[in-house]
């Protein structure tokens, strides 16, 4: 008779991860530090934008601020134990039957601890990126919905790419389905708002924010290939968080405070012309 043996190793409670956590300085750092990030960006926004009064201007805002809010809760999560799983790597991974995840009541587990929760924290927080950048630019509806609905695509693939156990090459499978999900993404930060934002009269400021926004994501994307979870160069989980969360203080809290800065400064060009960001033109076409 065929017996099912989970992969994820439920021995080890909620505790034992949270204290794990606690007492892992590399690995702790990487979590309680973007709390802390998350929660002052999320201040300073705040006071920045206090006196901003235009819904357009508003809604770019509230979308930057959202991106630290996510954060604050889903770090939150992986500091607490509740978004985090000790996984058997499939064989053919570098830590297949090899890595030590942690000690459990004086025994070693056998496994490799998962942050998982970080790809929960990506799926609700990068589409209020997109959003801002969209808005900046000036773009319409369909251009930001396509390019939201394709990066939670990203991340949802990307966690099944990580929690995948059955086999290595589905791994990747996995990998590659969201890479392809990001590469759309790319092409429309790349191609298709630049053309918006020149016409809006953001370029300047939305390419550097797309320049910072592309050059980080391949950061994140290349990161996962050589971090622990991919082909395990970088072994260690809390070298492998470190990276992602130094991706993050640029990525999150350093665009987010770029976003505020010149929405507060030039309220009047995002949310210039009854055209602006509008699906289509409201101009009578000639007869």
């Amino acid at each position: 008779m065929l017996q099912i043996v989970p992969t994820v190793l439920m021995q080890v409670s909620q505790q034992d991860l949270f204290k794990h956590i606690l007492n892992d300085p590399l690995l702790g750092s990487s979590i309680y530090l973007n709390i802390a990030l998350a929660g002052l960006t999320l201040l300073v926004l705040t006071y920045m934008a206090r006196d901003v009064a235009d819904p357009r201007a508003k809604l770019i805002v509230v979308s930057v601020m959202s991106v630290s809010a996510v954060s604050i809760a889903s770090y939150t999560g992986l500091a607490s134990g509740l978004t985090i799983s000790i996984i058997e790597m499939p064989e053919g991974h570098a830590l297949y039957d090899t890595a030590t995840a942690l000690t459990h009541s004086g025994e070693e587990v056998k496994g490799t601890v998962s942050l998982w929760g970080r790809y929960l924290t990506w799926a609700f927080s990068t589409p209020f990126i997109l959003l801002a950048l969209g808005l900046i630019a000036g773009s319409n509806f369909t251009k930001i919905y396509t390019a939201i609905i394709f990066d939670i695509g990203i991340m949802i693939t990307g966690l099944a790419a990580a929690l995948t156990t059955s086999s290595y090459s589905m791994r990747w499978v996995w990998y590659g389905i969201s890479v392809t999900f990001f590469l759309i993404v790319v092409y429309i930060l790349l191609f298709q708002w630049p053309e918006d934002a020149k016409e809006a009269g953001t370029e300047n400021i939305f390419n550097l924010l797309k320049l910072l926004t592309v050059v980080l994501w391949f950061g994140y994307t290349i990161w996962w290939a050589l971090g622990n979870e991919g082909l395990a160069i970088i072994e260690s989980v809390g070298l492998t968080s470190w990276g992602y969360s130094a991706f993050d203080i640029v990525a999150k809290y350093l665009f987010s405070f770029l976003v505020v800065k010149y929405v507060v400064d030039n309220v009047g060009k995002v949310s210039a012309g009854t055209d602006y960001g509008a699906t289509a033109s409201s101009k009578p076409e000639d007869d």
